[in-house]
């Protein structure tokens, strides 16, 4: 049975399943291609980390894992994930789950969890919101390179004045805090817009405070 709306996705975007049952890959497969969405299928926690290792980082993609397995288990391949850095949602299939076991998952950042047997609405509408935080997570981690490729064209001393400016300091005090004159200062501010590519200083503070790491 096909959904009455099939999921809008694109070839980029990925749905993962992971499962040593043979019967649930195939389940899972035609309910969520007959839906519009493309599915990778992997029998073992190991094949799946395997295949990742030839993937893009970049592709739009989350993770239905089953959580007992034959060796590496659902929730074990979740910690490789995020050990790993691979930014991908992902969420639990299981027949054996409990409440416990779904708090561990959670608290390690799954999106959900749920029991066999499912109703298909729930499993799409689960793949749905895994994609779109999928695609938020991606956006946000595309910004935060560009902004450090920006931030890493800066001198030390230009980061130490940047440094300045957010703290909300200015051109006479930032000067006395380093120890040079005032024109130095605006010379400094100048470079640091031309190459932060920003036209004012709320755009400056914006991108400034957007990165994580403090330069």
């Amino acid at each position: 049975m096909t959904l009455s709306s099939p999921a809008k996705t694109t070839q980029a975007e990925v749905v993962y399943v992971v499962d040593d049952d043979e019967a649930v890959r195939d389940s899972l497969t035609w309910l969520l291609e007959s839906n519009g969405y493309v599915v990778r299928c992997h029998a073992s926690a190991e094949r799946f980390l395997q295949s990742l290792q030839s993937t893009d980082k970049s592709t739009i993609s989350c993770a239905i894992l089953d959580v007992r397995m034959p060796g590496m288990s659902g929730l074990e391949l979740q910690e490789r994930l995020l050990s790993e850095n691979f930014p991908m949602p992902v969420a639990f299939i299981t027949g054996h789950g409990d409440v416990s076991m779904a708090v561990s998952t959670m608290k390690r950042g799954a999106v959900d969890f749920i029991e066999k047997p499912f109703k298909e609405n729930d499993l799409c509408g689960l793949v749905d919101r895994m994609l779109a935080k999928a695609r938020v997570d991606y956006s946000q981690a595309s910004n935060r390179k560009i902004t450090q490729s920006l931030l890493s064209k800066l001198t030390g001393r230009e980061r130490q004045v940047l440094e300045r400016i957010v703290a909300g300091r200015l051109n006479k005090q930032i000067a006395d805090d380093l120890g040079i004159s005032i024109k130095t200062v605006e010379a400094h501010r100048a470079n640091i817009m031309e190459k932060l590519n920003v036209n004012t200083v709320a755009d400056l503070l914006r991108l400034a405070l957007s990165d994580p790491q403090p330069n």
